[in-house]
């Protein structure tokens, strides 16, 4: 029984692109939470963000988890 291959890249390379710039920008001081308008200090909700931009621009990102 062979094995199933994965098709390809989960994310695309524009989604990449976009965390990468959601990372720095928090690095930076610069990247703001949504919806208090505080700083982001988390790495995970920097990213989270990127990915979420991602998605509103239409680049190939999984859905996201939905929180029970």
């Amino acid at each position: 029984m062979p094995t199933k291959k994965s098709s390809g890249r989960k994310y695309s390379k524009k989604a990449g692109k976009m965390v990468e710039r959601e990372i720095h920008a928090m690095k930076r001081g610069k990247l703001k939470s949504g919806r208090s308008g505080k700083k982001v200090r988390s790495r995970k909700q920097a990213i989270a963000i990127g990915l979420s931009e991602a998605r509103r621009a239409g680049a190939k990102v999984p859905r996201a988890k939905s929180s029970s």
